[in-house]
């Protein structure tokens, strides 16, 4: 197998990182196309611009950012010992965190849904949450824990 076919994750988490960063900053830079997707409170936070919540957006945006960077770190290869180790132990959790977060949220959406829920969704952020945006997360995270499963399986990539 190439080289290229095996960083497959870590592209795709790059990319989803980034992509996510950019449209925390386009959120938290005034933007609204999409906010109405997220739900009726966050929608109503950003349409009032409240700065407490704008600042939450401008760090979730720059923790994507970082997340690139973590992945970014893992084709490096470190002469400090520990460091390929954390981050590649700091991928497959994030990615844990990053997946389960969508997984639990989709099912909280679905159990809305189905009324067995009372939760503050209406009906169309709550179809955007199941078929994007929980689907999302889920992927993100998938990108990331095999990012740092490859690392940690590739230690050393022969040359080919």
């Amino acid at each position: 197998m190439s080289v290229r076919r095996k960083r497959w994750p870590v592209v795709c988490g790059v990319v989803w990182s980034l992509l996510f960063a950019c449209m925390s900053f386009y959120w938290a830079g005034g933007g609204s196309l999409g906010v109405e997707t997220l739900g009726p409170e966050i929608s109503r936070q950003a349409v009032l611009r409240d700065d407490s919540f704008i600042l939450v957006v401008w760090l979730t945006g720059a923790a994507k950012v970082a997340g690139a960077l973590v992945l970014i770190a893992l084709e490096i290869r470190w002469t400090i010992r520990f460091l390929p180790t954390a981050l590649r132990f700091a991928a497959m959790i994030g990615g844990i965190f990053l997946f389960l977060y969508g997984l639990l949220n989709f099912a909280a959406v679905l159990l809305a849904l189905a009324g067995v829920l009372d939760l503050p969704v209406d009906r169309y952020s709550a179809w955007w949450r199941i078929f994007f945006w929980e689907p999302f997360w889920m992927a993100g995270g998938l990108f990331y824990f095999f990012s740092g499963r490859r690392a940690s399986q590739n230690l050393i990539i022969p040359k080919q």
